[in-house]
């Protein structure tokens, strides 16, 4: 299956000494604000918290072995509907391998799917069947990382599955499966519809389904989803408030402050995770400097008014696409099926015993068996 359709051109992480020195001396002169006593995590990230982690980003993290560890993976660049697309792409051993193409979120990154590559492509090495094999495609969404920044209005995930669109077949897929959480289970699943002919299923980690009516009248499942979504409105939405709404008075201030950037995105990895993770602070860092290093946050965060501006608020039309949702518990809120059932084909409903919004992150185990479990009978 050559490259041939589209103009593929191999791609290297090399960040120049002089971005991380410039790093280094905007770390070392950080102004921190002051705190009150007692707040912990109510008011935000605690002061002490995140002196702790900008110390380690200054005299323990490693940016270069991080960059030789993301550049084991093969990458490469392409461009689509007029803006550079990054993306890892490594090819299973086994010919009748299913594609499979893994799109990330916000705060997220490719960084999210390094621990799955080699589970999915190559299942046997890993305790698995070789018979689930995948070819995997992992995408940076247009406007993060290595695919950013972009230069133009529009980009929604909408237009963002019609690149992935394009790109799958641009490779050589003719049918291929999608999967995604966050912003990125948005886009695989509008991949799902707008090309169903090709997309053998969709596989999601993510699906906020809001209970209508009377809350009296809720089942049980109801009354967790609208409790899950009652609190995330309360105490965790600022974030989205802003960037749906204000997006490029934030950006000022991100993209100065490495430690503001932090502060930001360590935030959300800290309070969407399950407790028990321990997502790694290399991890964290990592993400961060994948935001920092391309100055992409503003067209990151864009994604956000483009979406809460769109014509009826960029609501998903419905999906006859096969549809399987794995539901980790620490989840922004738990999905209710009788109401995901409304707007999509679901076949494959999968409570989880832990983990949260960065599942392939978190848990990248469980997500490889569901992930596996629901392609099985769609190959």
């Amino acid at each position: 299956m050559p490259d041939s359709a589209l103009s593929v051109e191999p791609f290297r992480i090399d960040i120049p000494q002089a971005q991380l020195d410039d790093l280094d001396r905007r770390l070392a002169a950080t102004r921190w604000p002051d705190e009150l006593p007692g707040a912990g995590r109510r008011h935000g990230v605690p002061l002490g918290e995140l002196r702790d982690l900008v110390g380690y980003w200054r005299d323990g993290y490693d940016w270069r072995q991080q960059e030789r560890r993301l550049n084991a993976v093969p990458q490469f660049t392409t461009r689509i509907d007029g803006q550079l697309v990054h993306f890892l792409h490594v090819r299973s051993g086994r010919p009748d391998a299913l594609p499979l193409v893994l799109t990330h979120g916000w705060p997220g990154s490719v960084l999210e799917f390094l621990a799955v590559i080699g589970p999915l492509t190559d299942p046997a090495a890993h305790g698995g069947d070789p018979a689930d094999a995948f070819h995997v495609v992992v995408p940076s969404l247009p406007g993060f990382g290595f695919s950013g920044p972009t230069s133009e209005p529009g980009w929604t995930g909408q237009r963002v599955a019609r690149t992935w669109a394009a790109l799958m077949p641009g490779l050589g897929y003719d049918r291929y499966g999608a999967q995604g959480g966050d912003i990125g289970a948005r886009v695989s699943r509008e991949l799902g519809r707008i090309a169903p002919e090709h997309v053998a299923g969709v596989h999601l980690n993510f699906l906020l389904t809001p209970p209508p009516g009377d809350p009296a009248g809720f089942t049980p499942e109801e009354r967790a989803a609208a409790a899950g979504l009652a609190h995330y409105d309360r105490e965790l939405s600022g974030y989205f408030r802003q960037q749906s709404t204000r997006p490029q008075t934030l950006a000022y201030a991100l993209t100065d402050s490495p430690a503001g950037l932090a502060a930001w995105i360590g935030e959300k990895f800290a309070e969407w995770s399950d407790p028990g993770s321990q997502i790694s602070r290399d991890d964290v860092l990592t993400d961060v400097m994948l935001y920092w290093l391309t100055g992409t946050v503003n067209s990151s965060i864009r994604m956000y008014w483009e979406h809460y501006h769109a014509p009826g608020g960029g609501v998903p039309l419905p999906s006859r696409t096969p549809t399987g949702i794995a539901i980790f518990p620490h989840e922004l809120a738990p999905p209710v099926r009788a109401i995901a059932e409304q707007a999509n084909n679901i076949v494959h409903w999968s409570p989880q015993p832990r983990g949260g919004h960065f599942a392939a992150l978190e848990e990248p185990g469980l997500l490889v068996d569901d992930i596996r479990a629901f392609f099985r009978p769609l190959r």
